[in-house]
């Protein structure tokens, strides 16, 4: 069996709370993961202090498990490149100096590989909606970029879980009703031709797990305190076993003052034997 803990959206900075994440971190140690997953919003404002606690908190996970990040709208310096191509390395400048700059790194562990596909592109044509509170937080994500993913899990061993990871939301929220990403349909269809067993995704403050053309999707919700605070925070405890998904949602309880598990809802695994059957953008 393998194990991930998936999380999402500590926000350090002005929405971060400091009991939440001690409580996630008290936790670690009776989950016992095989890898933790941060699927984005590490920051409120992508500002250095922000980025430097949460480099810490990192450090902190990785001596339960190692741990995979990727970068979420809330830790893109947007304002730096509105609409124009030039300014793109400067708008990753504060997270990649903590992080790296492989905003979507490919990681080989005991059971899995797991390959992001980045979705937090700032301000973009592409990303541009009717609604002006969409400025800067819609996702989208490029053809190319699902192509490269593709072409990791055709040259994967077939043994391995093959696991996505992205910042925004391929499921509809359950608080906002919205997808988190610009041209959802033609996404989806771009991730399903990739044959994952799992896609973990977050941005949306509620948690979500369900199935999406078979694929299984983890929506982890925000660790930090989002909105009005009604949505309790939560994250997710998956297992990937040879037949099934298994996810767990933890959610705070805010008058105890700790992660609460909930129930664990399981779905079947669908499994592609033949790597070759990987066909996006692969000639």
């Amino acid at each position: 069996m393998f194990s991930i803990v998936h999380v999402s959206g500590p926000r350090f900075g002005g929405e971060a709370d400091l009991d939440k994440v001690a409580s996630l971190l008290s936790l670690l140690p009776d989950i016992e993961p095989s890898i933790i997953v941060v699927s984005g919003d590490l920051t409120t404002r992508a500002r250095h202090g922000e980025f430097q606690a949460a480099r810490v908190w990192i450090k902190e996970l990785e001596r339960s498990a190692p741990t995979y990040v990727i970068p979420g709208d809330g830790d893109v310096q947007w304002w730096s490149r509105p609409l124009f191509p030039g300014g793109r390395t400067a708008q990753y400048s504060n997270y990649a100096q903590y992080f790296g700059p492989v905003l979507t790194p490919t990681l080989t562990c005991q059971g899995a590989i797991i390959a992001g596909v980045h979705t937090a592109h700032g301000v973009t044509w592409q990303g541009l909606t009717g609604n002006p509170r969409d400025l800067g937080s819609k996702g989208h994500v490029s053809r190319a970029d699902v192509t490269r993913v593709a072409h990791v899990f055709r040259d994967a061993d077939p043994d391995l879980a093959r696991i996505v990871v992205m910042h925004h939301n391929i499921l509809r929220g359950g608080a906002s009703g919205e997808m988190g990403v610009a041209r959802w349909r033609q996404v989806h269809r771009w991730l399903m031709d990739c044959h994952p067993d799992l896609i973990l995704c977050g941005h949306d403050v509620q948690q979500k797990a369900d199935v999406m053309g078979g694929i299984v999707v983890s929506c982890a919700g925000a660790v930090a305190t989002r909105g009005d605070g009604k949505v309790p925070s939560a994250f997710h405890r998956v297992r990937v076993d040879g037949g099934a998904v298994q996810i767990e949602p933890y959610e705070w309880d805010a008058d105890k003052r700790v992660f609460k598990r909930g129930d664990m809802r399981a779905f079947a695994r669908q499994r592609v034997s033949d790597a070759s059957a990987v066909t996006v953008g692969v000639v």
